[in-house]
């Protein structure tokens, strides 16, 4: 007991700086390590959604964001997916797919594209929709809109031209 009274902690700025340091590393590390659990997990499940999807033609009846209790999801779907899929908000869309009215899944840039009240090819995979037919993707929307801007400019700037020489003539 009469060790412990006098010891006393001798704790310099260099000592912070060092545990803090030591402390940012191993979040670092353990966020690294998750990325790449995760990534690996993504992945597996890319491979069996590509080889178990189908093309069908559904028809959107109702697109929403809403958690899996709230959503008429076949029980057996409801079980098998994790707690914490469970509590967050997915994207569904109810679809008529041929005589039957179903709910799906789907992400967010899916989501995204599908009109409601139309009839739309898509690729599924079970109860998720993986894809749309036809469908840009973002980099491609994205050079289209450039292009239509840039139309939009020369246009512009050819009817100012054209003012300027029809003043130029008066």
């Amino acid at each position: 007991m009469l060790f412990l009274t006098k010891f006393t902690w001798d704790i310099t700025a260099m000592d912070i700086v060092v545990i803090v340091i030591v402390a940012v590393a191993l979040v670092a590390f353990g966020l690294y390590q998750l990325n790449k659990w995760a990534s690996k997990k993504t992945t597996e499940q890319q491979k069996y959604v590509d080889s178990s999807k189908i093309d069908a033609t559904i028809f959107v009846l109702d697109k929403k964001r809403d958690k899996a209790a709230n959503v008429n999801l076949p029980k057996a779907v409801v079980a098998q997916m994790p707690k914490l899929t469970k509590m967050m908000k997915l994207y569904f869309v109810q679809a008529k797919v041929g005589p039957q009215i179903v709910t799906l899944m789907c992400d967010k840039r899916v989501f995204n594209y599908l009109p409601v009240k139309k009839n739309v090819k898509v690729e599924i995979a079970g109860i998720y929709i993986s894809n749309v037919k036809g469908m840009k993707s973002e980099y491609e929307l994205k050079q289209i809109a450039k292009q239509k801007k840039e139309t939009a400019k020369r246009e512009a700037k050819a009817a100012k031209e054209a003012a300027k020489q029809v003043k130029k003539k008066k």
